[in-house]
């Protein structure tokens, strides 16, 4: 059976959702959590909940990064995740909204890994894993800022597993298809247009953010050790 005990791991945007669901289970495999989100009260009883730790993290600031790192001690398990950008069209897309993405999606991931890499290298084992989307293969005309970010925290990913695979560090992604978050709810609000979605995924159906969390949690076991540099799509065959 798959264990993670006395294993320290750290999942930001684990408010809700699939972060949320990460925490959960890697939880329920005996690891130590602390989980990181913007909303205090929110993010408090979600911790409850699940018995974990918690701190207050705005991830798009460096600072809030440094003190989440700090609060959860020495990082085994790193689960970065962040909130998506708004929808929009590409050729709608300003400076600032590219500024806000590149500094919530791609180097929140960068500054999580700068922030525990060297221990996780220097105790020889590591897993640092990071939510990204199946858009990363399947582009979605309406989300470009989170298109284009979440391919560079893959390929950051990939080319990091290169330098760090020799010291027991695994870098990888996990990819969610259509998961039923609030945030698809938000995106696929009408009851028809869901229904359409739907019937275009081969498995009929939205996936469970549990669902998206058990690969997650296995690729933070030692069963995993040898998967690196991958990105793990959950999509129900919509990809394929």
């Amino acid at each position: 059976m798959f264990r993670l005990d006395g294993r320290r791991a750290l999942v930001t945007g684990a408010s809700r959702g699939i972060g949320l669901a990460a925490a959960r289970q890697l939880r329920e495999l005996g690891a130590e959590v602390t989980i990181a989100a913007r909303q205090p009260d929110e993010l408090q009883a979600a911790a409850e909940r699940i018995g974990a730790r918690w701190v207050r993290a705005d991830v798009s600031r460096l600072a809030d990064v440094q003190r989440a790192v700090e609060a959860a001690g020495d990082v085994d398990i790193l689960v970065s995740n962040a909130g998506g950008p708004p929808p929009g069209m590409p050729s709608e897309v300003d400076e600032e909204a590219w500024a806000t993405g590149f500094e919530t999606t791609f180097m929140s991931t960068v500054r999580l890994v700068d922030g525990v890499l060297a221990g996780m290298r220097g105790r020889g084992w590591g897993r640092i894993v990071a939510i990204t989307s199946l858009t990363v293969r399947r582009p979605a005309l309406n989300l470009p800022v989170s298109n284009a970010m979440r391919a560079a925290v893959t390929n950051h990913l990939r080319t990091l597993a290169l330098e760090v695979a020799s010291d027991g560090v695994t870098c990888n992604t996990v990819a969610p298809g259509f998961t039923a978050t609030e945030r698809l709810k938000r995106l696929h609000s009408d009851a028809q247009e869901a229904r359409r979605v739907q019937e275009s995924i081969p498995a009929k159906r939205f996936g469970d953010p549990a669902e998206v969390a058990a690969a997650i949690a296995f690729l933070a076991t030692d069963e995993a050790a040898y998967i690196n540099g991958q990105e793990i799509v959950v999509d129900g065959a919509y990809t394929v």
